[in-house]
């Protein structure tokens, strides 16, 4: 890097340190480029620090300890304490054990990491508030990876002690008695499956007409059969219209289609979604667009209306995926460095660390519909996995969707232990172009559950053994 004066000379100035940004900074340096990272909190952005990595922590917590005591049928009977605030201290250990691997990462890239606030003074320069003072840059290409903060619920705005945030919720030093969570995507039933394992009384209120309307609608109603042994209260078609609180504890007001209730709780969780942070970047002084939602403009090399300047990850528009945003950082680097590279991905799987956790790839029977193909769908319910069998949680299916004519496979839905785990092989399925037989014809190991997909795929095919012939496919 060439320091002058006043101003550093980069190749490649990267803006924000979460999953997008680190990743990106990191590729850039390993093609030569000199890169510096500007990121105002913390590496690895909130995915690493208050979101994807302390909340799957807290859930694995959660989900041992309430294993633990509802597994008589095993013939297990022993009763587990749960000691909330080591568990927290497990958790940020496992958070700063991660966030100081990225900056070694960095660092043995060559990577210039710089804390501070940055914003644009122009297409090709920018300055960083930092601790020491004002610092410019002076940049070839800068890539923007700020992604994005959580929306604002008109009239429950969030205060922190009430009112609070998913973040808010994962840093809590008690387990709240009573948790409203307003919201129903992956957030909110993340964090009402969580807590509710936790001990806490759950409600959840969702405006709309059913769970995590963006997936296959069977994975939802496969979340919500395990609502009613978790305790989870659901009100749908229902919003908060005000609440207030009384003593150590407050009141929601919640008005559904049969009229108020009130709700009592120690925490109201809103999780209604995320905005892209693009707020006090200077993006005026450049020539960077952005959508009608806010997020930013970008072509499949993730190239903005400013050729010199890059988007990538939650702010660059969805879906909000941290995977999502590591291959966007990539794709980003490897286009600066002149290198034919795109983000043309066919399958972005999307998992929710639900009971049971649910996964969805791919189209689903509805998009390949619209899309104009013949769809067929194929399952393999977990009652008839041995291995499903073995582990007491026979709960969910696995569900192909494909071409009718081809057997393509077009699209995958799983419902079940490790769905997180079973949807990549599925995900690689549909990026290869592979069809049934594809699958079928791939020896699984046994017992394992990964051998569903092989058998739902036999069941796309007639051929599958171990259900019944009248389930197979449809």
């Amino acid at each position: 890097m060439v320091v002058g004066e006043l101003t550093t000379n980069v190749d490649v100035a990267v803006i924000g340190g979460g999953p997008g940004g680190y990743v990106a900074a990191i590729r850039c340096a390993q093609l030569g480029l000199e890169t510096v990272l500007i990121e105002k909190r913390w590496l690895g952005g909130a995915c690493t620090n208050e979101g994807c990595i302390p909340s799957k922590a807290l859930i694995r917590a959660a989900a041992i300890a309430h294993r633990s005591t509802h597994s008589e049928d095993l013939g297990l009977t022993s009763k587990t304490k749960v000691d909330f605030r080591k568990m927290q201290k497990w958790k940020d250990g496992v958070v700063s054990g991660l966030r100081n691997g990225i900056e070694s990462l960095c660092k043995s890239n060559g990577v210039e990491v710089v804390e501070g606030r940055a914003f644009f003074q122009s297409s090709n320069r920018l300055v960083v508030e930092t601790g020491h003072g004002p610092a410019d840059y002076e940049f070839k290409h800068a890539i923007i990876a700020t992604g994005s903060v959580p929306s604002v619920l008109a009239g429950i705005e969030y205060d922190h002690k009430w009112i609070i945030d998913s973040s808010d919720a994962l840093s809590l030093k008690s387990i709240p008695k009573d948790l409203v969570v307003v919201g129903a995507g992956y957030i909110g039933i993340e964090m009402a499956t969580m807590f509710a394992k936790l001990g806490s009384r759950v409600t959840i209120v969702y405006r709309g007409e059913g769970i995590l309307r963006n997936l296959d609608p069977e994975l939802g109603a496969e979340v919500r059969k395990k609502f009613d042994a978790l305790g989870i209260r659901l009100f749908l078609n229902s919003v908060v219209v005000g609440w207030k609180p009384k003593g150590k504890r407050a009141f929601a007001v919640v008005q559904g289609k049969e009229g108020k209730e009130k709700i009592p709780f120690e925490r109201l969780l809103v999780a209604v979604g995320h905005e892209p942070y693009t707020r006090e970047l200077g993006l005026d002084k450049t020539g960077v667009s952005l959508d009608e939602k806010g997020f930013i403009k970008v072509d499949a090399q993730r190239r903005t209306t400013d050729p010199n300047i890059f988007a990538i990850g939650d702010v660059a528009g969805g879906p909000m995926l941290a995977h999502k945003a590591f291959r966007e950082g990539k794709v980003a680097a490897e286009v600066i460095a002149g290198q034919k590279s795109a983000f043309d991905n066919v399958a972005i799987p999307l998992v929710v660390f639900s009971d049971p956790e649910v996964a969805s790839t791919g189209m689903t029977e509805a998009a390949a519909v619209k899309a104009g193909y013949k769809a067929k769908i194929s399952r393999f319910p977990l009652s008839a996995s041995g291995r499903a069998r073995t582990m007491g949680e026979t709960a969910g299916f696995v569900k192909i969707v494909s071409d009718a004519d081809s057997g393509v496979v077009l699209g995958a839905h799983i419902a079940a232990p490790e769905a997180s785990e079973l949807i990549s092989e599925l995900s690689l399925a549909i990026e290869m172009g592979a069809q049934l037989e594809d699958i079928a014809a791939t020896i699984h190991p046994h017992p394992t559950l990964s051998e569903s997909a092989m058998e739902s795929a036999e069941a796309g095919l007639g051929k599958v053994i171990h259900i019944y012939k009248q389930k197979q496919s449809q």
